[in-house]
C-alpha cells in the first residue's frame, strides 16, 4: 500500500488553526473532554476489524495479539481516563505556611496547549493513542504523525481521528522525513515521542532549541535474569514469551539473557519446549507469530545470526520476513548482537557464575528501558537495590506495562518523562501555582525600609 502524504500546505493551516485557539486558551471542560474521549471510543470500536486487519497486513499480527497488545490496553486507557478525569483536572488546594496567613494556595492543572505526539511503527495503534488520551483528557489539542513503514495502520489511525474529532482538535500527519522536519521546525507546548535513540536525538535536539518540554520514550537493551535454582520451565517460557510477542520487535522485549553456567543447556531444552507448546511444530506455519516489518528490518536482525553460534532456531525467509525466535550463544559485549537494541526475534544468551558479576555488567552499561529477574526474593532485592532501569518485572516479562497505575518510561539512554494513566494526564499538565492574599491585611514586615532582623529571623524559623 502507498500512503498518501499530507500536503505541507494543509499541515500549515491545521497548524495555525490550532495555534490561533491554544493561544486564545479556548479550552475544553472537563465534561466536554469526556465527551471527546467516548467520541474516540466509539470511532476505535467502530474501526476495530479494520485497525486488526490492518495489524496483520502491516506487521503479521493474529486478531488474538492485536487486540491484546493494541486494541484492548487502548480501551482500557480511554475507560480509565473517562472515569478520572474530573478529579484529575480539578483544583487542589495547597496549606499554606502561617506565617502567610491570612493567605490561601492552590494548583490548578491546566493543559499545555498544542501538542505533537510522533509514534513508531512496532505498536503503531496504542503508542499512538495513549499518549493522545492523556493529551485529550488534560485539555489539549494534538498533532499525531503515525510511522510510515505501517501505511495500512497509519491509514486507519486517520480515519478513526478523522471520524472522531475536528482538525481543530486532533490532526492526523501522514508523511516521512520532509514533514518531519517542518513538524519539529514549529513551535509547540509539548512534544511527544516514542521510537529509537537515532530519531530521539533529533527530536531532542529540535525541542531544546525552542525550550519545548519534552517526553522521550526510547528503548536499549533491556536483560533477563535467571537465578540459579530457578524453575527453569516457568522462566525460559516468559523469557521466550517476551522475546516471540510481535517476533520481538517491541522496545521492552529481554534482549539478552543471563543463566548460571551450570544451567545453559536446561535453558535451552525448556526454551525449546515453550516454543513448541506456544507455536507448534513449525513456527513459520503459526497464526499466531507475527512478521518483520520490512525487508531492511529482516535483513539488519538476520544480519546477528551470521557467524554466530546458533543453539535454537535460526529458520529465515526474507520473502515472507520471517525470523523464527533463535537463541544465540554468545560469550560478551563484543558479539555483533550485543552491539544494539536488536528489536527482533534474536536472544543472545550469556552465562555467568554469581550474580554480582551480572550486576556490575549490566551497570557498565546504558540504563535499560526494562529489566527481568527470575529468581529468589533476596535475589530480587539485590538486583532491584544494585540496578537502576526503567522499570522491572519480577518473575515474568513485559506484564509491567499492563498496569496503568504504574509509570512507565525510561532512564537515561532509554529516554526520559513517563506515562499511563494518570501519569499522561499529569506530563500533559501545567501545574499553575496561584496563592491569593486578602487586601483588607497588609503586613509591614516585607517593605522597607527593613528593620527587627531578630522578628524576621524568628518569623521565618
Amino acid at each position: 500500500m502507498t500512503l498518501r502524504f499530507t500536503p505541507i500546505s494543509t499541515i500549515e493551516q491545521v497548524y495555525q488553526q490550532q495555534r490561533t485557539l491554544s493561544n486564545q486558551r479556548e479550552i475544553a471542560s472537563p465534561k466536554n473532554r469526556i465527551a471527546q474521549l467516548k467520541r474516540l471510543r466509539n470511532s476505535i470500536a467502530k474501526h476495530e476489524l479494520a485497525i486488526l486487519d490492518a495489524l496483520k497486513q502491516d506487521l503479521g499480527k493474529s486478531h488474538y495479539e492485536g487486540y491484546l497488545t493494541e486494541v484492548g490496553v487502548t480501551f482500557q486507557e480511554i475507560d480509565f481516563h473517562i472515569k478520572h478525569v474530573k478529579h484529575w483536572s480539578a483544583q487542589r488546594r495547597i496549606s499554606t505556611p502561617w506565617f502567610l496567613l491570612p493567605s490561601s494556595s492552590k494548583v490548578i492543572p491546566e493543559p499545555f496547549g498544542q501538542v505533537l505526539i510522533m509514534a513508531p511503527w512496532n505498536y503503531p495503534f496504542q503508542l499512538l493513542l495513549n499518549p493522545l488520551i492523556g493529551a485529550i483528557s488534560a485539555g489539549n489539542r494534538a498533532i499525531l504523525r503515525p510511522s510510515p513503514e505501517v501505511p495500512h495502520v497509519a491509514a486507519v489511525i486517520e480515519q478513526v481521528i478523522a471520524d472522531a474529532f475536528s482538525s481543530e482538535e486532533v490532526f492526523v500527519v501522514q508523511g516521512s522525513i520532509d514533514e518531519n522536519q517542518w513538524l519539529l521546525a514549529q513551535q509547540w507546548d509539548y512534544i511527544f515521542f516514542t521510537g529509537g535513540p537515532f530519531l530521539g536525538k533529533i527530536v531532542a535536539k529540535a525541542a531544546a532549541e525552542k525550550l519545548i518540554p519534552v517526553t522521550l520514550e526510547l528503548g536499549g537493551k533491556s536483560p533477563a535474569i535467571i537465578e540459579r535454582g530457578c524453575d527453569m520451565k516457568t522462566a525460559a517460557k516468559r523469557v521466550i514469551w517476551g522475546k516471540s510477542v510481535n517476533a520481538g520487535q517491541t522496545c521492552i522485549a529481554p534482549d539478552y539473557v543471563w543463566v548460571h553456567s551450570s544451567e545453559k543447556e536446561a535453558f535451552i531444552a525448556a526454551a525449546k519446549d515453550a516454543l513448541k507448546q506456544m507455536y507448534g511444530e513449525d513456527l513459520k506455519q503459526s497464526p499466531d507469530f507475527g512478521r518483520m516489518v520490512n525487508e531492511r528490518s529482516f535483513d539488519r536482525v538476520s544480519a546477528y545470526l551470521e557467524g554466530a553460534d546458533v543453539v535454537l532456531g535460526g529458520q529465515l525467509d526474507r520473502g515472507e520476513k520471517f525470523i523464527e525466535t533463535t537463541v544465540i550463544s554468545v560469550d560478551g559485549w563484543s558479539a555483533k548482537a550485543m552491539c544494539e537494541e536488536i528489536f527482533g526475534p534474536v536472544l543472545p544468551l550469556r552465562t555467568y557464575e554469581t550474580l554480582e558479576e551480572v550486576i556490575v555488567d549490566i551497570n557498565a552499561h546504558e540504563k535499560p528501558l526494562a529489566l527481568y529477574f527470575f529468581g529468589s526474593d533476596a535475589g530480587a532485592k539485590r538486583v532491584l537495590a544494585k540496578t537502576s532501569s526503567g522499570g522491572v518485572s519480577i518473575n515474568d516479562t513485559l506484564v509491567h506495562v499492563a498496569n496503568h497505575h504504574l509509570p512507565f518510561g525510561g532512564v537515561g539512554g532509554s529516554g526520559y518523562g513517563s506515562y499511563r494513566g494518570r501519569q499522561t494526564f499529569e506530563i500533559f499538565s501545567h501545574k499553575k501555582s496561584v496563592m491569593r492574599s486578602p487586601l483588607w491585611l497588609d503586613v509591614p514586615i516585607k517593605y522597607p525600609p527593613y528593620k527587627g532582623l531578630g522578628l524576621l529571623r524568628w518569623l521565618l524559623g
